[in-house]
Protein backbone atom coordinates (compact mmCIF):
# COMPACT_ATOMS: atom_id res chain seq x y z
CA UNK A 1 0.00 0.00 0.00
CA UNK A 2 1.28 3.31 -0.97
CA UNK A 3 1.25 6.57 0.99
CA UNK A 4 -1.46 7.69 -1.12
CA UNK A 5 -3.66 4.69 -0.65
CA UNK A 6 -3.00 4.43 3.27
CA UNK A 7 -4.18 8.37 3.11
CA UNK A 8 -7.66 7.40 1.79
CA UNK A 9 -8.30 4.84 3.57
CA UNK A 10 -7.46 6.87 7.05
CA UNK A 11 -9.53 9.66 5.14
CA UNK A 12 -12.79 6.81 5.14
CA UNK A 13 -12.67 6.07 8.28
CA UNK A 14 -14.07 9.81 8.86
CA UNK A 15 -16.02 9.86 5.76
CA UNK A 16 -19.04 9.22 7.75
CA UNK A 17 -18.92 11.69 10.52
CA UNK A 18 -17.87 14.19 8.25
CA UNK A 19 -20.96 13.23 6.14
CA UNK A 20 -23.04 13.90 9.23
CA UNK A 21 -21.42 17.31 9.99
CA UNK A 22 -21.96 18.74 6.24
CA UNK A 23 -25.84 16.81 6.10
CA UNK A 24 -26.40 18.83 9.08
CA UNK A 25 -24.70 22.14 7.98
CA UNK A 26 -26.19 22.09 4.63
CA UNK A 27 -29.74 20.61 4.55
CA UNK A 28 -28.70 19.25 1.06
CA UNK A 29 -26.79 15.53 0.52
CA UNK A 30 -25.57 16.56 -2.79
CA UNK A 31 -23.83 19.40 -1.08
CA UNK A 32 -22.92 17.55 1.55
CA UNK A 33 -20.97 15.27 -0.45
CA UNK A 34 -19.42 17.91 -2.16
CA UNK A 35 -18.06 19.14 0.67
CA UNK A 36 -16.53 16.09 2.01
CA UNK A 37 -14.97 15.65 -1.45
CA UNK A 38 -13.35 19.26 -1.11
CA UNK A 39 -12.15 17.80 2.25
CA UNK A 40 -10.23 14.97 0.58
CA UNK A 41 -8.95 17.31 -1.83
CA UNK A 42 -7.44 19.33 0.31
CA UNK A 43 -6.22 16.35 2.96
CA UNK A 44 -4.39 14.61 -0.67
CA UNK A 45 -2.47 18.13 -1.21
CA UNK A 46 -1.59 18.67 2.16
CA UNK A 47 1.61 16.94 4.29
CA UNK A 48 -0.93 14.90 6.00
CA UNK A 49 2.43 13.51 8.02
CA UNK A 50 2.28 16.98 10.34
CA UNK A 51 -1.56 16.51 11.06
CA UNK A 52 -1.46 15.18 14.66
CA UNK A 53 -5.82 14.73 14.66
CA UNK A 54 -6.59 13.77 11.88
CA UNK A 55 -10.37 13.55 12.73
CA UNK A 56 -10.52 17.26 14.14
CA UNK A 57 -8.68 18.79 11.25
CA UNK A 58 -11.21 16.73 8.86
CA UNK A 59 -13.88 18.22 10.94
CA UNK A 60 -12.70 21.73 10.52
CA UNK A 61 -11.88 22.02 6.83
CA UNK A 62 -15.74 20.21 6.56
CA UNK A 63 -17.10 23.26 8.54
CA UNK A 64 -15.39 26.11 6.86
CA UNK A 65 -16.18 24.73 3.34
CA UNK A 66 -19.65 24.60 4.56
CA UNK A 67 -19.46 27.69 6.14
CA UNK A 68 -18.78 29.23 2.90
CA UNK A 69 -21.13 27.41 0.67
CA UNK A 70 -24.02 29.03 3.17
CA UNK A 71 -22.30 32.72 2.89
CA UNK A 72 -22.55 31.67 -0.56
CA UNK A 73 -25.43 30.99 -0.70
CA UNK A 74 -27.19 33.84 0.83
CA UNK A 75 -25.03 36.09 -1.47
CA UNK A 76 -26.61 34.78 -4.55
CA UNK A 77 -30.03 34.21 -3.35
CA UNK A 78 -30.38 30.88 -4.08
CA UNK A 79 -33.04 29.83 -1.83
CA UNK A 80 -36.72 31.32 -2.22
CA UNK A 81 -37.86 34.03 0.08
CA UNK A 82 -40.08 32.91 2.64
CA UNK A 83 -39.57 29.03 3.30
CA UNK A 84 -37.33 26.28 2.17
CA UNK A 85 -37.74 22.30 2.51
CA UNK A 86 -34.14 20.68 2.59
CA UNK A 87 -33.46 17.96 0.97
CA UNK A 88 -34.76 14.62 2.65
CA UNK A 89 -33.39 11.46 2.98
CA UNK A 90 -35.83 8.78 2.32
CA UNK A 91 -34.92 5.14 3.14
CA UNK A 92 -37.77 1.66 3.08
CA UNK A 93 -40.08 1.95 5.82
CA UNK A 94 -40.00 -2.32 6.26
CA UNK A 95 -35.95 -1.81 6.22
CA UNK A 96 -32.90 0.46 7.60
CA UNK A 97 -29.98 1.29 5.60
CA UNK A 98 -27.11 1.20 7.21
CA UNK A 99 -25.63 4.08 5.65
CA UNK A 100 -28.65 6.02 6.39
CA UNK A 101 -28.93 5.06 9.65
CA UNK A 102 -25.62 6.41 10.26
CA UNK A 103 -25.75 9.70 8.88
CA UNK A 104 -29.22 9.67 10.63
CA UNK A 105 -27.60 8.59 14.00
CA UNK A 106 -28.57 11.28 16.20
CA UNK A 107 -31.98 11.87 14.56
CA UNK A 108 -32.36 14.84 12.34
CA UNK A 109 -36.10 15.61 11.56
CA UNK A 110 -36.77 17.82 8.27
CA UNK A 111 -38.49 19.94 10.82
CA UNK A 112 -34.96 20.73 12.52
CA UNK A 113 -33.24 21.38 9.30
CA UNK A 114 -36.09 23.86 8.68
CA UNK A 115 -35.13 25.38 11.42
CA UNK A 116 -31.71 25.54 10.95
CA UNK A 117 -32.09 27.13 7.81
CA UNK A 118 -33.26 30.24 9.53
CA UNK A 119 -30.25 30.34 11.42
CA UNK A 120 -27.57 32.80 10.12
CA UNK A 121 -24.05 30.31 8.76
CA UNK A 122 -22.51 31.44 12.21
CA UNK A 123 -25.29 30.69 14.30
CA UNK A 124 -25.67 27.37 12.18
CA UNK A 125 -22.28 26.32 12.36
CA UNK A 126 -22.07 27.24 16.35
CA UNK A 127 -25.07 25.04 16.93
CA UNK A 128 -24.11 22.09 14.57
CA UNK A 129 -20.77 21.88 16.13
CA UNK A 130 -20.87 22.20 19.24
CA UNK A 131 -24.77 20.80 20.64
CA UNK A 132 -24.55 18.18 17.51
CA UNK A 133 -20.97 17.17 18.12
CA UNK A 134 -19.34 18.52 20.92
CA UNK A 135 -16.68 20.34 19.67
CA UNK A 136 -15.06 23.24 22.15
CA UNK A 137 -16.27 26.71 21.54
CA UNK A 138 -12.93 27.86 21.53
CA UNK A 139 -11.87 25.81 18.38
CA UNK A 140 -15.27 26.68 16.54
CA UNK A 141 -14.41 30.66 17.64
CA UNK A 142 -11.13 30.45 15.19
CA UNK A 143 -13.59 29.30 12.08
CA UNK A 144 -16.31 31.94 12.75
CA UNK A 145 -13.28 34.76 13.67
CA UNK A 146 -15.28 35.66 17.30
CA UNK A 147 -13.83 34.97 20.35
CA UNK A 148 -15.33 32.13 22.72
CA UNK A 149 -17.68 34.39 24.02
CA UNK A 150 -19.17 35.56 21.41
CA UNK A 151 -19.12 31.97 19.39
CA UNK A 152 -20.97 30.60 22.62
CA UNK A 153 -23.62 33.48 22.53
CA UNK A 154 -24.13 32.03 18.88
CA UNK A 155 -25.10 28.65 19.62
CA UNK A 156 -27.34 29.74 22.67
CA UNK A 157 -29.88 32.55 20.42
CA UNK A 158 -29.83 29.05 17.68
CA UNK A 159 -30.49 26.81 20.92
CA UNK A 160 -33.58 28.87 21.58
CA UNK A 161 -34.78 29.02 18.38
CA UNK A 162 -34.30 25.14 17.66
CA UNK A 163 -35.84 24.66 21.10
CA UNK A 164 -39.10 26.73 20.23
CA UNK A 165 -39.21 25.59 16.71
CA UNK A 166 -39.07 21.52 16.83
CA UNK A 167 -41.22 19.61 18.74
CA UNK A 168 -39.53 16.37 20.13
CA UNK A 169 -40.37 13.06 18.52
CA UNK A 170 -41.96 10.04 19.49
CA UNK A 171 -38.85 7.65 19.15
CA UNK A 172 -41.24 4.42 18.70
CA UNK A 173 -41.48 4.36 14.68
CA UNK A 174 -44.53 1.58 15.41
CA UNK A 175 -46.52 4.23 17.06
CA UNK A 176 -45.20 7.15 14.19
CA UNK A 177 -46.39 4.78 11.93
CA UNK A 178 -49.76 4.30 13.47
CA UNK A 179 -50.64 7.65 13.90
CA UNK A 180 -49.55 8.12 10.55
CA UNK A 181 -51.28 6.04 8.57
CA UNK A 182 -54.45 6.74 10.61
CA UNK A 183 -54.29 10.53 9.49
CA UNK A 184 -53.61 9.59 5.48
CA UNK A 185 -56.66 7.25 5.95
CA UNK A 186 -58.46 9.82 7.10
CA UNK A 187 -57.22 12.71 4.50
CA UNK A 188 -57.91 9.82 1.72
CA UNK A 189 -61.98 9.31 3.14
CA UNK A 190 -61.98 13.33 3.82
CA UNK A 191 -62.62 12.56 7.62
CA UNK A 192 -62.40 16.54 8.79
CA UNK A 193 -62.90 15.69 12.53
CA UNK A 194 -60.88 12.64 12.28
CA UNK A 195 -58.07 14.63 10.74
CA UNK A 196 -58.72 17.17 13.33
CA UNK A 197 -58.08 14.47 16.24
CA UNK A 198 -55.24 13.28 15.08
CA UNK A 199 -53.07 16.38 14.97
CA UNK A 200 -51.37 18.73 17.54
CA UNK A 201 -53.53 22.12 18.31
CA UNK A 202 -50.27 24.06 16.93
CA UNK A 203 -49.68 21.48 14.13
CA UNK A 204 -47.15 23.25 11.86
CA UNK A 205 -47.54 21.78 8.03
CA UNK A 206 -44.97 23.81 5.27
CA UNK A 207 -44.54 22.61 1.63
CA UNK A 208 -41.94 23.34 -0.81
CA UNK A 209 -43.17 23.88 -4.32
CA UNK A 210 -40.23 25.06 -5.31
CA UNK A 211 -38.74 28.74 -6.77
CA UNK A 212 -40.70 28.12 -10.23
CA UNK A 213 -44.08 27.73 -8.52
CA UNK A 214 -46.60 30.33 -8.45
CA UNK A 215 -46.74 29.64 -4.43
CA UNK A 216 -43.11 28.58 -3.78
CA UNK A 217 -43.23 27.64 -0.19
CA UNK A 218 -46.36 27.34 1.67
CA UNK A 219 -46.59 27.61 5.57
CA UNK A 220 -50.04 26.60 7.34
CA UNK A 221 -50.81 26.36 11.20
CA UNK A 222 -53.61 25.44 13.11
CA UNK A 223 -55.60 21.95 13.54
CA UNK A 224 -58.42 22.67 11.64
CA UNK A 225 -56.78 24.93 8.94
CA UNK A 226 -53.98 21.90 8.10
CA UNK A 227 -56.79 19.26 8.45
CA UNK A 228 -58.83 21.56 5.76
CA UNK A 229 -55.87 21.32 3.48
CA UNK A 230 -55.22 17.48 4.24
CA UNK A 231 -58.64 16.36 3.06
CA UNK A 232 -58.35 18.65 -0.12
CA UNK A 233 -55.16 16.92 -1.29
CA UNK A 234 -55.85 13.60 0.20
CA UNK A 235 -58.21 12.79 -2.46
CA UNK A 236 -56.28 14.19 -5.42
CA UNK A 237 -54.75 11.18 -7.61
CA UNK A 238 -51.80 8.95 -7.29
CA UNK A 239 -50.10 5.94 -5.80
CA UNK A 240 -48.60 6.62 -2.18
CA UNK A 241 -45.88 4.49 -0.19
CA UNK A 242 -44.98 3.82 2.91
CA UNK A 243 -41.25 5.56 3.71
CA UNK A 244 -38.90 6.59 6.40
CA UNK A 245 -37.76 10.57 5.75
CA UNK A 246 -34.47 11.08 7.77
CA UNK A 247 -35.77 8.20 9.88
CA UNK A 248 -39.30 8.96 10.84
CA UNK A 249 -42.75 7.70 8.72
CA UNK A 250 -43.72 9.09 5.85
CA UNK A 251 -44.80 9.03 2.34
CA UNK A 252 -43.70 9.38 -1.20
CA UNK A 253 -46.59 10.02 -3.09
CA UNK A 254 -46.45 8.91 -7.01
CA UNK A 255 -48.20 10.11 -10.50
CA UNK A 256 -47.75 8.55 -13.65
CA UNK A 257 -45.08 6.83 -11.58
CA UNK A 258 -42.86 9.54 -11.23
CA UNK A 259 -42.31 11.13 -7.29
CA UNK A 260 -44.52 14.15 -6.70
CA UNK A 261 -43.91 14.58 -3.29
CA UNK A 262 -42.11 13.21 -0.12
CA UNK A 263 -43.65 14.09 3.16
CA UNK A 264 -42.37 14.09 6.15
CA UNK A 265 -43.95 13.97 9.90
CA UNK A 266 -43.24 14.67 13.36
CA UNK A 267 -45.48 12.78 16.08
CA UNK A 268 -45.02 13.68 19.61
CA UNK A 269 -47.41 12.27 22.29
CA UNK A 270 -49.53 10.49 19.56
CA UNK A 271 -50.42 13.64 17.66
CA UNK A 272 -49.10 14.71 14.80
CA UNK A 273 -46.99 17.94 15.16
CA UNK A 274 -45.63 18.89 11.75
CA UNK A 275 -45.38 17.71 8.56
CA UNK A 276 -43.02 19.01 5.78
CA UNK A 277 -43.40 18.42 1.87
CA UNK A 278 -41.18 18.51 -0.54
CA UNK A 279 -43.16 18.71 -3.73
CA UNK A 280 -40.33 20.83 -5.88
CA UNK A 281 -40.11 18.66 -9.32
CA UNK A 282 -36.61 19.89 -10.28
CA UNK A 283 -35.10 18.67 -6.69
CA UNK A 284 -37.95 15.63 -6.64
CA UNK A 285 -36.40 14.39 -10.03
CA UNK A 286 -32.81 14.36 -8.28
CA UNK A 287 -33.53 12.80 -4.82
CA UNK A 288 -32.00 9.60 -4.07
CA UNK A 289 -34.92 6.91 -3.98
CA UNK A 290 -32.65 4.18 -4.88
CA UNK A 291 -33.58 2.39 -1.45
CA UNK A 292 -37.00 1.87 -2.79
CA UNK A 293 -35.79 -0.31 -5.54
Amino acid sequence: MDDKDFLAERFEEHRVHLQRVSYRMLGSRSDADDAVQEAWIRLSQSDAGEVENLGGWLTTVVARVCLNMLRSRRTRREQPFGGHVPDPIVSRADDSDPEHEALLADSVALALLIVLETLSPAERLAFVLHDMFAVPFDEIAAMVERTPEATRQLASRARRRVRGGVPTPDPDRTRQREVVDAFHAAARDGELERLVALLHPDVVLRVDFGPAAPIPFRELSGARVVAEQAATYGRFPGVSREVLVNGAAGYVRFRDGKPFSVVGYIVADAKIAAIDILADPVRLARLDLSALD
